[in-house]
Parts: C-alpha cells; structure tokens; sequence
C-alpha cells in the first residue's frame, strides 16, 4: 500500500471523483456528455470515445490535487494511457491524485428489496493487475431499495466477504451499500444499513481497513459514528441522481462526509465545449462539490 496516499485519502481536503461508468452506463454517459450513439459503431469505438471524455476531464488544469483526493476508474480505463503513462501512474504522479478501481461486474436481479453484485469471478487476477497498475483501492456497488433485514444483511455480508479479499492483497475495499434516492422507506434502510455496517466494522482487525461509499442520509448525520470507526478509512457520498446543487446541500448537512459524485461533476461538460468553456465549467463544479466536502 502507497502511505501517502493512504494519508492524503484519509486526512486530506477535497472529495473522490468517480470516472467508472461501466459498458451499461456508457452510452447514457457519452450522450450526457454530446455524444450520441451514432458517433461509434461498435464497443471498441464506444470505450475510446469514453476515454477521450475521461482523458480530457483528467488533464483538465481544474482538476487537480488541490480539490480531489482520488479518482475512481473504470477497468478499462486502467488498461489504457494518459499521455503514453498508463491512467492510474499519471493520476498518481502528475496529478497527486489516488488511483481507485471500479471491481464489481454489475447487479444481481432483485430479492429480498435489495441487488447484490454479480459474481466476481476474476476477482484475484484483477486485484494482481490492479496492483500491477499501482491502484490504491478498489470500489464496488450494491443496491438496497427496501428496509427488508435478510436483504440488508445480504448485501453488507458480501460486500465485507469480498473486502477482506481486497485487504488481503493490499488494497483499500471501498464498500458501497447505496441506498436507492427513490426508495419509498430510505430512512428504515439507512437505519438498517448503519446498524450491520457497524457490526462488520467491529469485526475487523487491527490492520483491516475499508471506505464507506453512502447514499446521503435523509436523516442529517445519521453516519457520524461510521466516520468516526477506527477501521474507517473515509466515508464518501454518492449523488444517486441529484442533480449537483441538491447534492451540495445534502453533504453541507452532514459533517464529515465527503463527495465520491459521477453525473454531478460531469453534467455541465459537452464533447463540443472548447477548452476554455470545459474548464471553466468543470472549475465550477469541482469547487462547489470540494466546498460541500469540507
């Protein structure tokens, strides 16, 4: 593990930027972003496509170490280069900026109110090459969309199970339980979420460490004592869908948590923009989501 990032993530000012659209979500984020499915022919061209986007976002002088603490990419995006450097060495050192991976390959059908993650059945070639690729931390997602007990602890089980294998080879497991924004009864889940997390961080060792990715509590500060657990490295918020001022809000309330925002950094970005509008646009965005975090 690289000790100073792990001291910058866990100490340091700013947010995690999330850049891991997967293949489902790609075509929605290009079209978000001005380019629409007419441009490319076939995935090849559609991953190139989303690499340039990310490349420009990742190169643009507004984003920078001063405002973000990591970065969370897409696996292919760490198979492939930034400026002849593979993505995550340029993040790490011409950015300062921690180099995360997306790991899990997408969700279960629904049961019990809640998706687990599909399998992940490469889980340690993976986690040799993300080492190779000098990766901090890994990431992965499941769904809860009712306050259904067997669901909830489903999901926390798995994503724990699956954490210790990424402790195990050096990596730190961002585990990210999100609480569907839409879900009818997402106090109940959050009440529930928070109490089987706390029972898994207690069962930790010494030397376990994780982060916390969380759907921002409809109750304020409901998280406080998962950010202050000793085996929590950060606990960072996703948007789940808001827009990026409703989001803003929503953190300023909770102390503490920082940003980890996908659509709500990249919503103002166009393929079209020229370079002084894009990074003009994504300054903004990166200072309002940066002020929210701290």
């Amino acid at each position: 593990m690289n000790e100073k990032q792990f001291d910058k993530v866990k100490n340091g000012k700013g947010f995690i930027a999330a850049l891991d659209q997967s293949g489902g979500s790609t075509p929605k984020a290009l079209a978000a972003y001005g380019v629409n499915e007419d441009a490319y022919s076939n995935e090849d061209e559609m991953f190139t496509l989303v690499h340039d986007m990310r490349t420009r976002i990742i190169t643009s002088p507004a984003f920078d170490a001063q405002h973000i603490l990591g970065a969370i990419l897409f696996e292919q995006t760490m198979d492939r280069e930034i400026d002849g450097m593979y993505t995550a060495d340029y993040l790490a050192e011409k950015k300062g900026i921690a180099p995360f991976l997306k790991i899990d390959k997408g969700l279960a059908d629904e049961a019990n109110g809640v998706q687990l993650m599909k399998p992940i059945t490469d889980l340690d070639d993976t986690l040799k090459r993300a080492n190779e690729r000098h990766i901090f931390g890994t990431k992965m997602r499941s769904v809860i969309k009712e306050p259904n007990e067997e669901g909830i602890k489903a999901v926390v089980d798995q994503q724990f199970e699956v954490g210790k294998q990424i402790i195990a080879a050096g990596l730190v497991p961002i585990i990210e339980p999100e609480v569907d924004i839409n879900s009818a009864n997402k106090p109940a889940c959050e009440a529930l979420l928070k109490t089987e997390l706390l029972n898994h961080l207690d069962q930790l060792k010494v030397d376990e460490n994780v982060m916390l990715k969380l759907t921002i509590p409809t109750e304020a500060n409901l998280y406080r004592e998962l950010i202050k657990h000793p085996r929590v490295v950060r606990v960072v918020a996703l948007s789940g869908g808001y827009s990026t001022d409703i989001a803003n809000e929503k953190l300023k309330e909770n102390e503490g948590l920082i940003a980890s925002f996908s659509r709500a950094l990249s919503q103002d970005l166009n393929a079209n923009q020229s370079d002084d509008e894009f990074n003009g646009a994504l300054g903004k965005a990166v200072q309002s989501i940066y002020e929210a975090s701290i």
